[in-house]
């Protein structure tokens, strides 16, 4: 399997149980061409919905709706169905993105530039954050960084990451969408493996985090904005 860094690691557990590894890549469709092509995985996904598998080496949506049909058609049950037993098994990751869009390409590099300053110094592992009734320890950070293990190549600083103690992650990653404007997005993610817990709705579940990222960022303060441009 391969995934995009910033996609849910919903499938690491899968592929834990499995005993198949999972290659976790840059953002970009790119990254997992040398992988199909090397054979070392046949099915990759990323967080924005591309799908896809080395019969084309592409992205192909009609192929994962098929494969939908096929769950469904075996398992004579309804996608709600399927979804809960699979959270039942394996547990429930909640996920959300915030795109903050049009943003001063300078002040966006800024703003990354003194994050990374912030959460790669050492006192920043082993700290917490209490939210409400939630504590968050830090485990580890990193500003991502992929070896090709095909051809070696190294693609490097594709987007900061704090990792806490719980598997919970906040991801924060700049893009440019133009040569006069940048995206930053921010990935925030926990799990949750009791099941009378999968039913919340998941911007209550990940609000502490985004209050953790929104601080720590002071993203609001730095650009002006009010709220993200958009939520995923």
């Amino acid at each position: 399997f391969g995934r995009s860094m910033p996609t849910s690691t919903a499938l690491d557990r899968v592929a834990k149980s499995m005993k198949v590894p999972v290659y976790e890549t840059p953002a970009g469709w790119r990254f997992f061409s040398n992988l199909m092509d090397s054979g070392r995985c046949s099915l990759c996904g990323e967080e924005s919905f591309g799908t896809g598998s080395d019969h084309i080496r592409e992205k192909d949506g009609l192929w994962a709706v098929l494969i939908w049909l096929s769950i469904i058609a075996a398992r004579k049950q309804g996608v709600e169905e399927i979804v809960r037993d699979h959270w039942t098994k394996f547990g429930r990751h909640y996920y959300c993105r915030f795109d903050y869009e049009a943003l001063d390409p300078r002040m966006a590099y800024y703003i990354m530039r003194d994050l990374e300053a912030l959460i790669t110094d050492k006192s920043f592992t082993n700290q917490q954050f209490a939210v409400g009734n939630n504590l968050y320890t830090v485990q580890k950070t990193t500003n991502f960084e992929y070896v090709d293990p095909v051809d070696g190549t190294v693609t490097k600083r594709q987007g900061l990451r704090i990792i806490f103690t719980d598997a919970s992650r906040l991801i924060f990653r700049l893009s440019a969408s133009s040569h006069v404007r940048a995206t930053l997005r921010i990935y925030a993610e926990s799990y949750e493996k009791d099941p009378s817990k999968h039913e919340k709705e998941p911007q209550a579940v990940l609000s502490p985090l985004i209050a953790i990222a929104l601080k720590i960022s002071q993203i609001h303060e730095r650009t002006g904005r009010k709220g993200p441009t958009v939520i995923t």
